[in-house]
C-alpha cells in the first residue's frame, strides 16, 4: 500500500473517468484500485469551518450582547452525515497508508478549499501533486497526470478561499444576528451576507428609482423628405402649444440638406463565453435562470463536450492556438459554417489568444467530443457556446453608417442609417431570431447632395418619458460583475471584472437565495424588491454592508491574494474591524421593525398597544425562508414528512412533522431553529413511560431532538 499514489477526486463520476484512463479498475468500497493508483472521491463539502457554538457554549443562543462572535483561531469540523463520514473515513485510511496524493478536485478556488480541508482533517502527510485540467475528456486527463503540478503552486488559491469563507463566517454570521435581534419583528430572521446584501441594495434602488419616477408627456418635431425620416434636433417640447408653433413654422419652409457623410466601420467579433456571459445571453434568449445555466453547462463538462464552465475570462490561452483547428474539424454537425475557416490557417491574433487575460481556466469552448443524449435545454446551451466559438474565427461584419444633416428654416433636422456591407461573423447567427430583427431594422438610405432643396411632410410626434427598467437576471448578473457600473463595452467590461461582486460561480446562488428569502420576486423576466427587501435595505445604515462599488473592492482584495499580492492576515483583521464597529453602530440605532408576511400569533402585549387600531394581516412562520442551522449553506425545504436541508443527502439535518407522537405546527419547528427549544408541548409519548407528558423539545449540540 505504501507505493501507492491516492487521487481524490471532486465526485464519484469524475473519479470513475480518472480511474479508466489510470488503469485503475478494480472497483474497492469507496475507491478504485490498480496500476500503482487508488482513486476515491468527495462529493460536496465533507468540512465545513465551525459554528458558533462548537466555540462556546455562550454562541448557541441569539443574544446582542454575545455579539460580535470573533473566534480567537477558526477551525474546520467535519459535517454530521452518515454517507460523508464514512466517504471520508476511506480517504483518510488511503491517505495514511500511501506515498504520495494527487489532489484532482475541481480546477477552481472552491474545488481547492473543499480538497485542502479534507486533506487537513485527514492529517495528510506525504507530498501532493495537483492536477489541473480543463476539460475531463480522456485526453485532457492525460494530457494533465503527465504535467502534474507541485501542490504549493496553489498555496494562494486556497488562501483566497479560506479567506473568503472566513470573511462570509464573520460577516454573515454577526450581521444576520445582529439585524434579526435588532429589527426582526417576531420569528423573522434578517439575513444578511457579504454579496448577497449589496446584491440586494442594487434591486432595491432600482425599485425606489422605478417608484419613484413621474411619467412626462413630449413633443418632437419630425419631417419625411425624400421617403426618409428626420428628427428635430432640439430638445424635447414640454407643451403642445409650443409644438403646433414650430409644426406652423416648418410648413412655411423647405427642406435643405446641409452634409452627407458615409462611413465605413467593422463591427468586431463578439468575444467566446466566460460564465457570465453566457448565463447573460442564455436568460436574454431562453428565460434561462442563471442557476439552469450553471446547472446544464455543468452537466456538459461533466459529458466531456465542453470546457471547464465557472470561468471569468473570454480569451483563450496562446497554447490551445494549435488545437483549434482540429476542435473546429471536429464540430461535423457545424461544417456549413466551419469551412469557410478551414480553407486558410486559424489566425493567432491578441484578441483571442491573450495568456496574460487567462488565470486559472481559458474561456468555455467545445471540446471537438460528438455531443450525443443531450436534452433540450442543455442542446441550447452547447449551441451557444460552439457558435460563439465559431464566430469568433470569422471575419469582421463590415457595415456602412450614414448620417444626414438637414434644417427646415433655423431648426435642424437628423436621420441616420445603417447597411450591412459583409455580414462576416453575423452569417454564423443568419437564423437566429436576433440577427434577423437587426436585419429588418438595417436602414439603407438614399444617396443626398449638399444644398440640395424640397418640399417634406412634417408632423408633431408625442410620447412618454419611460422610467428605468426593471432588472431581469440578465441585466443583474451584468451589474454584479461590474458593480454596478452599467457598462456596455466589451473592453470595459473586462477591466472592472476583477472589481465585481461576487464570483462567476456563487451569482447564481446568491440572486436564487433573495428569490427563496422572499427579498425580491420576479414577475416575467423583470426582478422586484418585495417590502421585506426594501425595509431591510432601508434598515441598514452601514454603506460597506450595502454598496456593490465598496464590496468590489473586497472582492478585488481576495484576488490579490489568490495572486499573492495581499495578506489574508490583514484581510481577516479589516473585516474584524468592520463587524466590530457595524456591531457598536447597530446597537445604538434605532430604527423601523420588519416582518415578512402573514399567519403569525400576535402576542399579548402587542394586542394592548393597537387596540385602538384595526386588526392588520397576520405573518406567515416562513421555515423555507431559514437557512439550515447545521450545513449553514442551504435553506430549509418541506418534505413529505419532514423540513429538511435542502442539501439532505450530504448535510442529513431534518426535522419530522411528527416527533413522539406529537404533530409540530410551524410555529414549534421555528422555535427549534430558532432558540434551540419549543414552549412546553402537551402529550409527548416517550418510550417507557406508560403516560403522556407534558415537556419541552430541544434540539442538542449534535442537531438531534431530546426532551427537556
Amino acid at each position: 500500500m505504501k507505493n501507492m499514489k491516492v487521487c481524490i477526486a471532486e465526485k464519484p463520476s469524475v473519479a470513475k473517468d480518472i480511474a479508466a484512463v489510470l488503469g485503475a479498475n478494480q472497483r474497492r468500497d469507496g475507491y478504485y484500485e490498480g496500476n500503482g493508483y487508488q482513486v476515491t472521491w468527495t462529493f460536496g463539502h465533507f468540512c465545513t469551518l465551525k459554528e458558533p457554538h462548537d466555540y462556546t457554549d455562550r454562541w448557541k443562543s441569539w443574544r446582542l450582547e454575545d455579539l460580535p462572535m470573533i473566534p480567537s483561531s477558526f477551525g474546520i469540523k467535519l459535517i454530521d452525515n452518515a454517507g460523508a463520514l464514512k466517504q471520508f473515513g476511506v480517504i483518510e485510511s488511503l491517505v495514511r497508508q500511501c506515498e504520495e496524493v494527487i489532489n484532482c478536485g475541481d480546477a477552481g478556488q472552491e474545488g481547492e478549499l473543499i480538497q485542502r480541508w479534507v486533506l487537513l482533517k485527514a492529517k495528510c502527510a506525504v507530498p501532493v501533486k495537483r492536477l489541473w485540467i480543463s476539460s475531463l475528456t480522456e485526453q485532457a486527463i492525460r494530457d494533465g497526470f503527465e504535467k502534474l503540478r507541485e501542490s504549493a503552486q496553489y498555496d494562494n488559491l486556497y488562501a483566497a478561499g479560506s479567506a473568503r469563507a472566513i470573511g462570509d463566517w464573520l460577516l454573515g454570521m454577526n450581521a444576520t444576528r445582529l439585524f434579526t435581534k435588532k429589527f426582526g419583528q417576531g420569528k423573522v430572521v434578517l439575513s444578511i451576507g457579504r454579496v448577497q446584501t449589496p446584491t440586494l441594495a442594487l434591486i432595491v434602488q432600482r425599485q425606489k428609482e422605478i417608484n419613484a419616477f413621474v411619467v412626462e408627456e413630449y413633443w418632437e418635431l419630425k419631417t419625411l423628405y425624400r421617403e426618409t425620416e428626420f428628427t428635430a434636433t432640439i430638445d424635447r417640447i414640454r407643451n403642445v402649444e409650443k409644438a403646433n408653433k414650430g409644426l406652423i413654422y416648418l410648413k412655411e419652409h423647405l427642406f435643405e440638406i446641409t452634409s452627407f457623410e458615409k462611413k465605413e466601420a467593422k463591427e468586431g467579433n463578439p468575444r467566446m463565453y466566460d460564465l457570465t456571459s453566457l448565463q447573460v445571453d442564455a436568460n436574454k434568449k431562453y428565460g434561462n435562470s442563471a442557476e439552469d445555466t450553471l446547472k446544464h453547462i455543468q452537466n456538459l463538462y461533466e459529458k466531456k463536450f465542453v470546457t471547464y464552465p465557472r470561468v471569468d475570462t473570454t480569451y483563450l490561452s496562446e497554447d490551445l492556438h494549435p488545437k483549434v483547428e482540429g476542435i473546429l474539424r471536429d464540430l461535423t454537425h457545424y461544417s456549413d459554417l466551419t469551412a469557410l475557416i478551414l480553407e486558410k490557417p486559424i489566425p493567432k491574433t491578441k484578441t483571442i489568444f491573450d495568456d496574460k487575460k487567462v488565470t486559472d481556466h481559458h474561456a468555455i469552448i467545445p471540446t471537438g467530443v460528438q455531443p450525443g443524449n443531450l436534452n433540450q435545454d442543455e442542446k441550447r446551451i452547447y449551441d451557444l457556446i460552439v457558435r460563439r466559438f465559431i464566430a469568433a474565427f470569422y471575419p469582421e461584419c463590415r457595415v456602412s453608417n450614414t448620417t444626414v444633416l438637414g434644417k427646415v428654416g433655423l431648426v435642424e433636422f437628423k436621420a441616420t442609417g445603417k447597411q450591412i456591407l459583409d455580414p462576416g461573423w453575423r452569417a454564423v447567427y443568419a437564423n437566429d431570431g436576433s440577427a434577423k430583427k437587426e436585419s429588418e431594422e438595417e436602414k439603407v438610405m438614399p444617396n443626398f447632395v449638399v444644398g440640395e432643396i424640397g418640399p417634406h411632410e412634417p408632423w408633431v410626434h408625442q410620447g412618454k418619458t419611460t422610467p428605468p427598467k426593471f432588472y431581469s437576471e440578465a441585466t443583474l448578473l451584468r451589474a454584479m460583475e461590474t458593480a454596478g457600473k452599467q457598462v456596455e463595452d466589451e473592453e470595459m467590461r473586462e477591466l472592472l471584472k476583477d472589481n465585481g461582486i461576487g464570483r462567476p460561480s456563487t451569482r447564481a446562488n446568491i440572486i436564487e437565495t433573495l428569490f427563496r428569502r422572499r427579498y425580491i420576486e420576479k414577475n416575467k423576466k423583470n426582478i422586484s424588491a418585495t417590502q421585506t427587501g426594501i425595509d431591510l435595505i432601508d434598515t441598514i445604515q452601514n454603506e460597506l454592508l450595502k454598496s456593490a462599488e465598496l464590496t468590489g473592492t473586497w472582492e478585488r482584495k481576495l484576488r490579490l491574494i489568490e495572486k499573492g499580492e495581499y495578506s489574508m492576515e490583514t484581510f481577516k483583521q479589516e473585516l474584524i474591524q468592520m463587524v466590530v464597529e457595524l456591531t457598536r453602530e447597530v446597537k445604538t440605532n434605532t430604527g423601523k421593525m420588519i416582518s415578512i408576511a402573514e399567519d403569525k400569533p400576535i402576542e399579548k402585549e402587542e394586542k394592548i398597544k393597537k387596540e385602538a387600531k384595526p386588526k392588520e394581516p397576520k405573518e406567515d412562520i416562513s421555515i423555507e425562508s431559514l437557512s439550515c442551522p447545521k450545513c449553514k449553506h442551504h435553506l430549509l425545504k418541506k418534505g413529505r414528512t419532514a423540513y429538511g436541508c435542502s442539501n439532505f443527502q450530504i448535510c442529513g439535518f431534518k426535522i419530522p412533522f411528527e416527533f413522539l407522537g406529537k404533530k409540530l405546527n410551524d410555529k414549534n419547528v421555528f422555535d427549534l431553529l430558532s432558540k434551540g427549544k419549543t414552549a412546553k408541548l402537551k402529550g409527548l409519548l416517550i418510550p417507557g413511560n406508560p403516560e403522556p407528558v407534558d415537556a419541552r423539545l430541544i434540539m442538542n449540540g449534535d442537531f438531534n431532538f431530546e426532551v427537556e
